[in-house]
């Protein structure tokens, strides 16, 4: 396969993408697009509106945060993180966490599996 072949995901290899313009906001909703998934990890974009959350839950499995537009607020293990554009959190496996949008944001999440 060359670099320019298809890979599995919905980005094109071997061409610039900006993650925050492939998801678009839609009033009242969370918008997810997953662009990479694999048996090691996915990378999964996501579009918060205004007042937009996901509720408490956990994962088997680390998964990073990193706020591509905008502010968004964790909750990890019972505590508040807020997060802007350009940083990125460590959410760890097996601990409980949930996500809360005061405005609109879009954020990156990159689960790794193992």
């Amino acid at each position: 396969m060359t670099t320019t072949e298809k890979r599995s995901g919905s980005i094109p290899p071997a061409e610039p993408q900006r993650f925050a313009d492939l998801v678009d906001f839609q009033d009242g909703s969370i918008v997810s697009r997953t662009v990479a998934a694999s048996k090691a990890g996915t990378l999964t974009l996501f579009a918060f509106d205004e007042g937009q959350s996901l509720s408490e839950h956990s994962a088997p499995y680390d998964a990073y945060v990193t706020v591509l537009e905008g502010v968004g607020e964790l909750v990890i293990d019972g505590k508040s993180v807020t997060t802007k554009a350009g940083e990125t959190v460590l959410m760890p496996g097996n601990i409980p966490h949930s996500v809360h949008a005061d405005e609109r944001f879009k954020m990156l999440l990159i689960m790794i599996r193992g």
